[in-house]
């Protein structure tokens, strides 16, 4: 009688691999709004408008999202490792050209070159964790690695303020950029030491032109959000709009079109078939937009209308920062497997009680007496709503597409999130620095509110077609048999 195979010891650098890849990835996710805080610095340093602001900040989440389902590809082809360590190395080496930037437009294309890289390296993290974990540990390393990666985003303004404010050897906002050297290289040191080799898979073909396709429509739609309110919307906006939704009607026929002839598309074709799906990319761009706008829209009023410093306007924001993590906390630990997609539902009801409040706390100031503090109560709110929403968003998106399918669907979400903030950057920015360049900062906090209100009222009636129950976490990440992980 023969015994079964011994099982194979498990990798004993598997924790050492999760830490590195936290490090990594949120130093990546940071860089999406550290340099929020850092608008007056550059302004003096620099001589940065309205326009080159909302490009540093948003063109890094522009290149990021456009890049993501690619980036993942890429590690399919090439492999995780590989991809992870050059992926690291870019964006590390491009941290540091930004910190040395000597004109914005150096910067912006710095930035958008970071993002590049941050595409790259973003999408190995959770295939790196499927390769050196299985079972119970897989689930417990998702379960650490959700949260982590979903407060990265938010906490910096605060870290990128702290550093601002703190001006070590003079470097004033170039510190935002430099402190991810150090960072880079220790991960990247031990990255290379701890993370196996393993081959990637050379019969996977790259969608190159629907990756090119993709690219180009996303610059032609942000383009012009960018540029518009400052050019007075000049007929070439419109046409760069309308060039954008026809390069994502191109974009959806050529997937199609490669899936038919037997090759690999960038995306599966049946998920832009689902109906839920699709109202559900819809949902998590506007939910991002709002967010990431307004957040941007808190720290500008601030900072510009208010004088607040650089360390200030960070700490403003750490009422969203932990409004967010608890309304996360409840709704990850209890109540959206209670109640179901009305988790969705109460969330932005939240959010929109905590915009009401903000617009009441706006009312009454005194703007020589005004601190922090008498808007703290509106922006926990706004925060708490937040979180309740973020952190079951995905399972319930997911929960309309097939097991096979989760890869590729999780790669566009993350794809669509990054794009919705960058939309979001060029949309609240401009709507604020409309009614700021008339010296009027509250009422440009105002608008952002409002647009902000519009937005969750059609999120709101967007949950209303998503499936009832989210998927489970575990599936979400391809842990079970049935769900291989597929792509991104």
């Amino acid at each position: 009688m023969h015994s079964p195979p011994p099982t194979p010891e498990p990798y004993r650098w598997r924790w050492l691999i999760l830490v590195v890849m936290l490090v990594a990835e949120v130093m990546d996710l940071l860089d999406a709004s550290i340099v929020n805080v850092a608008g007056p610095a550059l302004e003096e340093s620099l001589s940065v408008g309205p326009v080159g602001l909302q490009w540093v900040i948003g063109g890094y989440a522009l290149t990021l999202g456009a890049g993501l389902v690619l980036g993942g590809r890429l590690g399919d082809r090439y492999g995780r490792r590989r991809m992870f360590l050059l992926g690291l190395a870019a964006f590390t080496a491009t941290s540091l050209l930004c910190a040395l930037a000597p004109d914005i437009g150096s910067l912006i294309a710095f930035r958008l070159l970071q993002g590049t890289a941050g595409a790259m390296l973003l999408p190995q993290g959770l295939g790196l964790l499927r390769e050196n974990f299985s079972g119970p540990e897989l689930t417990k390393a998702f379960g650490i690695f959700g949260p982590v990666l979903g407060l990265g985003g938010i906490v910096g303004p605060v870290l990128g303020g702290g550093l601002i404010e703190a001006d070590l050897f003079g470097l004033g906002w170039r510190s935002v950029f430099l402190v991810n050297l150090p960072i880079g290289l220790a991960a990247l040191l031990v990255a290379a030491k701890v993370v196996p080799r393993k081959p990637g898979d050379r019969t996977v073909r790259v969608d190159l032109t629907g990756a090119a396709l993709v690219a180009a429509s996303c610059a032609l739609l942000v383009l012009p959000l960018n540029q518009g309110q400052q050019d007075g919307w000049p007929l070439w906006t419109w046409l760069s709009m309308a060039g954008a939704l026809l390069g994502f009607a191109l974009f959806a026929g050529q997937q199609r079109r490669t899936a038919a002839a037997g090759r690999e598309p960038l995306v599966t074709p049946a998920l832009l078939r689902k109906p839920a799906f699709t109202v559900g990319l819809g949902g998590i761009a506007l939910f991002f937009s709002g967010l990431v706008g307004t957040q941007l829209v808190l720290t500008l009023y601030l900072q510009i209308g208010r004088q607040f410093t650089a360390g200030q306007a960070g700490l403003g924001n750490l009422p969203l920062a932990v409004g967010t993590a608890i309304g996360g906390a409840v709704s990850g630990a209890f109540l959206a497997d209670r109640i179901g997609r009305r988790v969705l539902q109460i969330g932005p009801l939240v959010q929109l009680a905590g915009a009401a409040l903000l617009w009441l706390e706006l009312d009454g100031l005194d703007p020589a007496s005004f601190s922090v503090w008498d808007v703290t109560p509106g922006v926990a709110v706004c925060g708490v709503g937040a979180g309740l929403v973020i952190a079951a968003l995905f399972s319930f998106v997911l929960a309309a597409v097939d097991d096979r399918e989760i890869g590729s669907a999780s790669g566009v979400l993350s794809a669509v999130q990054s794009i919705g903030g960058s939309i979001g950057v060029a949309v609240f920015g401009s709507v604020f620095f409309a009614s700021a360049e008339t010296g009027d900062f509250t009422a440009g906090f105002r608008h952002a509110l409002l647009v902000q209100a519009g937005l969750l009222v059609v999120f709101l009636a967007v949950t209303f077609l998503l499936p009832r129950r989210g998927r489970p976490e575990e599936e979400q990440h391809g842990v079970t048999d049935a769900a291989p992980a597929v792509g991104v």
